[in-house]
């Protein structure tokens, strides 16, 4: 669950790529879920919930060009490094 905190005045930036890389990642083999939302507490706070068939798939996506091409285009808009957590079920 990657978040994702954009420098003051690029929030809209930030939105912007992810509301691409959830409409392309949405195709990516083995991919559940894909969906970006904005924390209604902190402007320009974002949160992307993803689920993956299994972890290989998770590593695939990753391994992706639109992936890394957003990776590399996002970054210099966020005021910190996007931190990734990841969850398992309890059930």
């Amino acid at each position: 669950m990657p978040v994702f905190i954009a420098k003051e005045g690029r929030g809209g930036e930030v939105r912007e790529a992810l509301a691409n890389l959830q409409s392309v990642s949405r195709n990516d083999p083995g991919c559940l879920e894909y969906t970006v939302f904005a924390n209604d507490q902190r402007s320009g706070t974002f949160v992307l919930f993803e689920g993956w068939n299994s972890r290989q798939d998770l590593v695939d996506h990753n391994d992706k060009s639109h992936v890394k091409d957003f990776v590399q285009m996002v970054t210099p808009l966020l005021a910190a490094p996007f931190s990734v957590t990841s969850l398992t079920p309890l059930a």
